[in-house]
């Protein structure tokens, strides 16, 4: 379940959350050029080629990757391990500040910009190569605590500040649906996603992340991505960074 924190505790602020517990093979990913959205589900039988192309592009160290599994296909009668309305929602709310009712899988969305058919591989990374995110938003390790920094910029309008936490793989053997008897893989899968606050355009801000709970959980990470909203909508990725915990 998502929080809004109060403006009060916003800028310049240090906010303290829970995250997965860190290894020495622990990895940054700082300025990427570009924030990769698929929307996609199990039983899509058109969506395992955009699967295994989000694999190879997160893949790239200028490419943040994140896998959001969509609920609508479960009706046919596989139910999504990973589904949830909470993803096909984003989706529909991308569609809507497009100004479009139709969505569709597999579907990538670039730095909440722009949709792509997601198996399009050309159109994906002819999308990727024109990315840009105008923040630079760094991301260290400071002992047992990560710290991330958003700097100002006057230029922009404020945003927020938004964790994801993913899976970096997971088998699943489907039973059921379009992609029945098949077993796949999938990666950076979201599980989820909560906003740690927001960050002032004129003032920035500063995130400290502490690392010392959910030890166990050793196969994924968690990416930062500073969005703007547009009338309660999601509207364009700023900046983003990415740690993984292998």
């Amino acid at each position: 379940m998502s929080v809004r924190l109060s403006p009060g505790l916003i800028a310049g602020a240090v906010l303290s959350l829970v995250l997965s517990g860190a290894s020495q093979a622990d990895s940054l990913r700082l300025e990427p050029k570009a924030v990769v959205e698929l929307f996609t589900s199990q039983g899509c039988s058109s969506c395992p080629p955009a699967d295994a192309l989000l694999t190879s592009l997160a893949e790239r160290d200028d490419v943040v990757a994140l896998a959001y599994h969509v609920d609508y296909w479960d009706y046919i009668g596989w139910e999504d391990t990973f589904g949830d309305k909470g993803f096909s929602d984003r989706q529909r709310a991308y569609a809507k500040s497009w100004g479009s009712s139709r969505i569709f899988t597999p579907q990538m969305v670039i730095n909440g910009a722009e949709g792509v058919v997601g198996s399009k591989r050309d159109e994906v990374q002819d999308a990727v190569a024109s990315a840009q995110l105008p923040l630079a938003v760094s991301l260290s390790v400071h002992g047992d605590m990560l710290k991330l920094v958003v700097p100002a910029d006057a230029a922009l309008e404020d945003a927020t500040i938004w964790l994801i936490r993913y899976l970096d793989r997971a088998d699943v053997a489907i039973d059921k649906g379009e992609n029945a008897g098949k077993s796949m893989v999938y990666t950076q899968v979201v599980v989820d996603r909560q906003i740690v606050g927001m960050w002032e355009a004129g003032a920035g801000a500063e995130v400290k992340l502490p690392l010392d709970q959910f030890a166990d959980n050793h196969n994924g990470g968690v990416a930062v991505l500073v969005q703007q909203e547009r009338n309660g909508l999601p509207g364009p990725i700023l900046g983003a960074a990415a740690y993984s915990f292998n």
